[in-house]
């Protein structure tokens, strides 16, 4: 009995539906490698942030600030040599009395010695400038909790090997078309829910499902257009490595164009759905 490769030979190794298969597949390298990529725009540095003093939200709203007036009037200069000096991880342990004029609430501290007033460390009170611009100020990922921005790219990076083992077994087992469609729907939806994750926790768990499909999508495109051309077509494993690339290449285009890291996320995650076009 002749083998696979024996038949491709005689009915034609890389021929129109191959090259179309391959072509399509190929598109799956695009979203795949943006979201590999996408932590370096989803979780780029937020700008200037400060640390608010218990009251000032509410005083900077019976006083009309904009938010460059609240910090301005609201945020002391920290001691030199604190490791804090821009007041973002610490702040002066201080209260103000409302009552006075809401051009300098803090005037009372303002001629005293800063040094002299006790520290206390940020928890959940920092103000962006610009707010949901990233995970880092959507989620407070900053000062002791920055190291929570490597936690979400290893989660992603576990996704993916869970999804290597479970997805690529299940391809061998159930069929890639299958898998593959599967998986296409399975990014599509995880991305969205990441995009509009509540907490940072439904972030996580989502964004490591995103990866373990988005394995799923890369592992089994990547092995069927291997499989339907000839021994001697094999280098399309390494021409389609090119799209990765291009994916790659495209992404700060859409992080330019995309305001916020929700916008971003988006647009790497929705065209995952199109590919389910593929089942025709």
């Amino acid at each position: 009995m002749p083998s696979f490769d024996e038949v491709l030979k005689e009915a034609g190794e890389f021929g129109r539906f191959q090259k179309r298969v391959f072509f399509l597949l190929c598109q799956t390298g695009i979203t795949f490698s943006s979201l590999f990529a996408s932590v370096v725009f989803l979780g780029r540095a937020p700008g200037s942030y400060w640390c608010r003093i218990p009251g000032a939200a509410e005083l900077s709203e019976r006083c009309g600030w904009t938010i460059e007036e609240e910090r301005n009037f609201t945020v002391l200069p920290l001691p030199l040599g604190n490791g804090s000096s821009s007041g973002q991880c610490e702040r002066l342990d201080v209260v103000w009395d409302t009552s006075i004029s809401c051009t300098s609430p803090l005037a009372s501290y303002r001629n005293s010695s800063t040094s002299n007033l006790p520290l206390i460390t940020c928890h959940n009170n920092w103000v962006y400038e610009q707010p949901h611009s990233s995970i880092i100020s959507e989620y407070n990922l900053v000062c002791g909790n920055a190291w929570m921005l490597d936690l979400s790219q290893a989660i992603l990076n576990l996704g993916f090997l869970a999804g290597a083992f479970i997805l690529g077994y299940a391809a061998d087992r159930y069929g890639r078309i299958l898998i593959y469609l599967l998986s296409c729907l399975g990014v599509g939806i995880c991305g969205i829910i990441v995009a509009f994750a509540p907490n940072f926790t439904v972030f996580l768990i989502f964004r490591f499902l995103q990866g373990m499909f988005g394995k799923g999508t890369w592992l089994t495109c990547y092995v069927i257009v291997t499989e339907i051309v000839g021994s001697d077509q094999r280098i399309v494993g390494i021409v389609i490595q090119i799209f990765f690339t291009l994916g790659i290449m495209i992404l700060p285009g859409i992080a330019y164009l995309a305001p916020t890291w929700q916008g971003i996320q988006l647009a790497i995650s929705l065209p995952n759905f199109l590919f389910l076009l593929y089942y025709w």
